[in-house]
């Protein structure tokens, strides 16, 4: 049985973070991370054949690549809590995606995935510029727990999964992805089909375009930091320390809030233990203050733009959220303007939804 258990590089304050490697019974990666060491025996598994990645087809108008991924179709869609797939497994009934009956946090390849590294070769079609969809998606599921939220899982385990996070992206671009993206998708009106506490983390073969579009801002000089420092009056948030959220004045979502270094960072990996303390309560407080405000589960869409594998002295990390709430009650739809030219149509400001969740 092919597993090994280490210390990984980041610490918390002065406490380690384990991290397991076990190879499920199909071929796939699960690591669980922990404050201690995990060294349960794994409950049974059923192998299977598991779907190596999809294709990627070039736009040639819109000039980005898209993936392709029909298997996806047959992809778990809002289980039963008998069936969950990622709560821990139980003695005598079929093994979950996660074969142990606790933990602390784990990240496993994901079953129906996007990007493989071992993708197939791509279809030749003619007139059509295709590729293999090399790379990897991951999921990462916080807690045992079947419910919770960034905001009720607590400082330590959200310490604790930005630890994961970092570790990822270290592997991923060692892999050989050129962009890593861990992102969390939550709500109903998002398209989330498991509800149970999770993200997942996407490495791209190539840098997506609005993030490539993000490069050249950045190399030709744009500079965050002093629009954090020039908006941080009237549009922050919330401070924490090094760290601020802040609902930019060029939101594209109706309460899109940014978490932000005050100073450049490249991404988690390179913040000091006093910035990540920060980040860690941001991302809970930010989903506080949503949910607070729209006296639900806010559904939305966040993610973690860091540098890729090459980028300017001067890049700036953002952890962005994308709510798709307008009101309490209203969802932000994306319509057929928005969509056919992706131009947005913002129907709250900026400055209004800054004092919105800074009253939370």
């Amino acid at each position: 049985m092919n597993h090994q258990t280490i210390k990984i590089a980041q610490k918390i304050g002065l406490k380690p973070v384990y991290r397991r490697f076990f190879e499920k019974a199909d071929g796939r990666d699960l690591l669980l991370y922990g404050y201690a060491p995990h060294a349960e025996d794994p409950l049974p598994e059923q192998g299977a054949d598991i779907a190596k990645g999809g294709e990627l087809r070039w736009h040639p108008l819109r000039r980005e690549w898209n993936v392709f991924a029909a298997h996806r179709q047959n992809r778990t869609y809002k289980p039963s809590s008998s069936t969950n797939p990622l709560a821990p497994s139980e003695p005598g009934k079929p093994a979950t995606e996660i074969p142990f009956t606790d933990f602390e946090l784990a990240v496993f390849e994901n079953k129906f995935t996007s990007f493989h590294p071992d993708a197939p070769i791509a279809p030749v079609i003619d007139g059509v510029k295709t590729d293999a969809a090399k790379g990897r998606c991951e999921v990462v599921v916080y807690t045992p727990e079947s419910s919770g939220s960034l905001a009720t899982i607590g400082q330590e385990r959200r310490r604790l999964l930005i630890a994961a996070w970092i570790d990822r992206y270290q592997a991923l671009f060692e892999m050989g992805c050129k962009y890593v993206l861990p992102f969390e998708s939550r709500g109903d009106e998002v398209g989330v089909t498991l509800h149970h506490p999770h993200g997942q983390i996407y490495g791209f073969p190539f840098v997506p375009k609005p993030q490539a579009d993000a490069l050249r801002a950045f190399e030709e000089g744009f500079d965050l930091a002093a629009d954090i420092e020039r908006f941080s009056t009237r549009f922050a948030v919330v401070d924490a320390g090094p760290m601020q959220a802040i609902c930019m004045p060029y939101a594209r979502f109706p309460f899109e809030t940014w978490i932000c270094p005050k100073e450049r960072c490249a991404g988690p990996w390179d913040m000091s233990e006093e910035a990540l303390d920060g980040f860690a309560n941001l991302l809970g407080e930010i989903t506080r203050r949503y949910d607070e405000y729209f006296q639900r589960a806010t559904a939305y869409m966040l993610g973690l733009h860091a540098m890729p594998t090459d980028g300017p002295k001067n890049f700036h990390f953002t952890a962005q959220f994308y709510p798709i709430l307008r009101a309490p009650d209203r969802v932000k739809f994306l319509a057929s303007v928005e969509q056919h030219t992706g131009v947005m149509t913002v129907d709250v400001m900026p400055e209004q939804a800054a004092d919105i969740l800074r009253a939370q």
